[in-house]
C-alpha cells in the first residue's frame, strides 16, 4: 500500500512509508538487495508502557495495530537520485513479489 496525496498539496515526504503485509521477510529481503528500511513507529500509542493505566489491549484499535505491524519507510533525503529511487523500488517490488 503506497501513501496517498491530497488533491492540490504537495507532500514534503521527510520520510516515506509504505504498508506491507509481512514486514519481516520484506525488510529482510530489501536488505539483502542492499536497501536500508527502517519502523519508525512499531507499537501503537494504546499499547505503549507510557500509556497502560488506560487498560487498553490489543484488538481495542485493530485499524492502528495493523498499520503498527505493516509500516516500512524506505531511504528518503534529498540527496537521493532518480536511479537510487529506481533501484529502491525495483527491490521493494522484487520484495513483496
Amino acid at each position: 500500500m503506497l501513501p496517498t496525496e491530497i488533491a492540490d498539496v504537495r507532500a514534503v515526504y521527510h520520510q516515506y512509508t509504505v504498508r506491507v503485509k509481512d514486514r519481516k521477510t520484506v525488510q529482510a529481503r530489501l536488505a539483502e538487495a542492499g536497501i536500508s528500511s527502517f519502523v519508525y513507529y512499531p507499537v501503537p500509542l494504546h499499547l505503549q508502557e507510557v500509556h497502560a493505566a488506560l487498560g487498553h489491549s490489543r484488538g481495542d484499535f485493530p485499524h492502528a495495530e495493523a498499520a503498527a505491524d505493516e509500516a516500512l519507510s524506505l531511504p528518503m533525503f534529498p540527496e537521493l537520485t532518480e536511479e537510487q529511487q529506481d533501484r529502491v523500488v525495483e527491490a521493494l517490488r522484487a520484495a513483496v513479489g
